[in-house]
């Protein structure tokens, strides 16, 4: 009798065809380079992943933040016999103190005698025998849904040995973006639910020294440590950017500089993504949120662009946005009180209505390829 982390990953791998093996062997990968500095053991049983460790309870925490993964469950490994399997399954009920129970079977091995009905019927009045009457049957909603699976060897849990793991597809399976990080709420977000469907992530965030400081520099930095603990690794970009905006503020109408300087930003985040072989660009932004992310500002700033701009936040509410930051352990850091380059120099009124030609003609008095190319020589990378 062993104890064991099952991994039960998203059900949309199924669904892969013939492509399955292929989310099935970087999920794997994703698990192993988790575990690396640890003893584990991935051992398959008949189609089902189990990890086997000295430390289970760092093993969990670590592989419930891999994407591809539903849930984990901790279970009890049994020999295939019925007196290993009973015993074990009163003895989970036992600990779990119910009044109500339920008995759920999985008999992948066909070689067992029982089919799982059987094995269910047989588990319940075994259960309510070794209770002696402290129990009763709930098929509905049962305080305690015992959890039995017949393969190689027997698996005995409960629902409440199972961990919720963070789902999605396997990172690294569908490409790569450039998230424009910056330290507020909604962009660690966008990024995390880019990652959640195995999208590869790269960031990039802009600093305005003096008027930001370091310590908001360092909060951006934080947040990023914070999403590589999905994705085992993230590269930061520090674009300096103060010159960029000054250039701005001194040649071109207030109304339109935040506007202007988002449309820089694109391009920035465009050639760094050319720079690097990044396929995409991901924004925090939603529309409506603020003066700049009307349809018609995301239309304007998405002219900048020469490959695809994703906005996973685009049609969520801030509630909603604010509910994630939490699940994920980004917002204590994201309202810390560092203002970054958008917040610093915004006009009283903003335009909210852009067009683009009054854009492309105000901002035309701008040396844009020159500033650019300056911005990114000069940018810092850091290494998460």
């Amino acid at each position: 009798m062993k104890k064991l982390i099952l991994v039960k990953y998203a059900p949309e791998i199924f669904l892969k065809g013939l492509n399955k093996n292929k989310f099935e062997n970087k999920l794997r990968g994703n698990i192993e380079k988790k575990l690396k500095d640890i003893d584990y053991k991935i051992i398959t049983d008949q189609g089902r992943w189990f990890i086997e460790s000295e430390n289970l309870e760092v093993a969990i925490d670590r592989v419930k933040r891999v994407f591809g993964i539903k849930e984990l469950v901790l279970v009890t490994q049994v020999e295939a016999t019925p007196e290993a399997i009973y015993e074990e399954a009163l003895n989970k009920v036992k600990a779990s103190n119910a009044k109500t129970f339920k008995v759920e079977t999985n008999r992948a091995n066909k070689k067992y005698p029982k089919n799982s009905m059987e094995v269910s019927r047989e588990i319940g009045g075994y259960v309510l025998k070794g209770m002696a009457g402290g129990i009763s049957v709930d098929v509905r909603n049962p305080e305690c849904l015992l959890k039995v699976e017949i393969r190689e060897f027997g698996y005995v849990w409960t629902n409440k040995d199972i961990i919720k793991a963070v789902g999605g597809l396997p990172y690294g399976m569908n490409g790569s973006t450039m998230l424009m990080l910056s330290g507020g709420i909604d962009s660690p977000v966008a990024g995390y639910l880019m990652a959640r469907r195995g999208v590869e992530l790269n960031c990039v965030y802009y600093h305005s020294h003096p008027y930001t400081s370091e310590r908001a520099k360092d909060k951006v930095k934080e947040l990023a440590k914070i999403l590589a603990g999905y994705t085992g690794k993230v590269n930061l970009n520090v674009v300096p950017f103060t010159e960029i905006q000054m250039a701005i503020i001194e040649k071109c109408k207030e109304d339109e500089l935040t506007i202007i300087m988002r449309r820089f930003m694109m391009r920035v985040a465009c050639k760094l993504a050319e720079k690097h072989k990044v396929q995409s660009v991901s924004t925090g932004e939603s529309i409506g949120q603020v003066a700049s992310q009307t349809m018609e500002g995301l239309i304007v700033s998405t002219d900048c662009a020469d490959r695809p701009i994703f906005r996973p936040l685009v049609t969520m509410d801030k509630e909603d946005i604010m509910d994630i930051a939490r699940e994920i352990g980004t917002y204590e850091t994201s309202i810390l009180p560092y203002e970054d380059c958008c917040t610093i120099f915004v006009p009283k009124h903003p335009k909210t209505k852009p067009r683009l030609d009054d854009m492309r003609k105000s901002e035309s008095v701008l040396d844009i390829d020159a500033l650019v190319d300056k911005a990114i020589e000069e940018t810092e990378v850091f290494v998460f």
